[in-house]
């Protein structure tokens, strides 16, 4: 089975901060039994679709599948994310805030879309089929790279921009939609509820309808992006357990714990400590007690937003010779 735990691995700054006298014993006998290796850094919706059986394209195809769970067909068009986010100006970088953050209402969504829309014409006319997830729809590909939004949020956008050959025409459109952004109705009334502007798009998850995959293991997730990219490829979907339990050894499913991502994303520690102490107690804690009857395959413990991942067999749990060390002394110093 694949466990899949956003910022379960997180930079050394914030393990520095949220895991200091912070004791995880299950967590860290996992770690020293197992076998850890770095992974690329693609986010959530690339480790689900890699999971799931889904190549990619240029991109991971995240539009096109996402579109199908709307109930759209994506027909033979090559589709592009266009979620609405917030751009925030720090002292020395942008910072990005995620749809979900702003969590914008129908009325809303439509209102700001038909506004971009009617501003640069079909050539940029998002549609948002859901209110957090808008889409942009061409009948020829653009030549364009994009980062997924998961990967971008709370970080610095600047070198996370689309790049390839048209990037430059789309970036260009982004700042003139920031403008047009500034001062529509919909967000000067949000700003006086205390609540995030809409004042940009990411785009991402460019590309065409994939063939679906043949038997996608079941997916076990909470997370709506999570079920909705599932249900996109055709894997049946289920909702995530309270904890680990035995009738999960034998699962060759997906499950997706998202506790720390709301945390990990904006550099909580706090709220990412006190996330690690659950998954501690309801996940890592049952999952040693049951390593010794994990089945030949083994468990994974992949962490897609900063690349790494943990394999662990039946034969881990007799290696009681491997000290467990604290999260921080394993990750946050030379």
């Amino acid at each position: 089975m694949l466990l899949i735990v956003p910022h379960l691995f997180p930079d050394a700054h914030l393990l520095e901060v949220a895991a200091q006298d912070l004791r995880l014993p299950a967590l860290e006998s996992l770690l020293a039994r197992g076998t850890l290796r770095d992974t690329p850094a693609e986010g959530l919706d690339a480790a689900l679709c890699e999971a799931l059986g889904i190549p990619r394209q240029r991109d991971w195809p995240i539009a096109a599948l996402t579109l199908s769970s709307e109930g759209k067909l994506p027909g033979e068009a090559w589709w592009l994310r266009a979620d609405p986010v917030h751009l925030q100006v720090m002292r020395d970088r942008i910072v990005l805030a995620g749809s979900e953050a702003l969590a914008l209402t129908r009325e809303e969504a439509d209102t700001l879309a038909e506004a971009i829309g009617r501003h640069f014409g079909a050539e940029f006319a998002p549609l948002p089929y859901h209110p957090q997830r808008w889409y942009l729809r061409y009948a020829v590909a653009p030549d364009l790279v994009t980062t997924p939004l998961s990967c971008a949020m709370g970080r610095d956008i600047d070198p996370l921009q689309p790049r390839g050959g048209d990037a430059m025409a789309f970036r260009t459109r982004l700042n003139e939609l920031q403008m047009l952004l500034h001062d529509h109705p919909v967000n000067q009334a949000r700003e006086a509820r205390g609540e995030l502007a809409v004042n940009s798009l990411w785009l991402w998850g460019g590309g065409h309808l994939p063939r679906q995959p043949d038997n996608p293991p079941p997916v076990h997730a909470q997370h709506a992006a999570a079920r909705a990219l599932a249900a996109g490829c055709g894997a049946q979907t289920h909702a995530l357990p309270e904890k680990f339990t035995a009738q999960l050894l034998g699962n060759q499913g997906v499950a997706v714990l998202d506790h720390l991502t709301a945390s990990g994303q904006v550099g909580d520690a706090w709220g990412w400590r006190e996330a690690m102490r659950t998954l501690e107690r309801d996940w890592f804690a049952p999952l040693q007690g049951l390593l010794r009857k994990v089945g030949p395959q083994g468990i994974h413990l992949l962490d897609p937003e900063h690349g790494k991942r943990l394999h662990l067999q039946a034969r881990d749990a007799w290696r009681v010779w491997r000290r467990p060390r604290s999260l921080v002394e394993r990750f946050a110093k030379p």
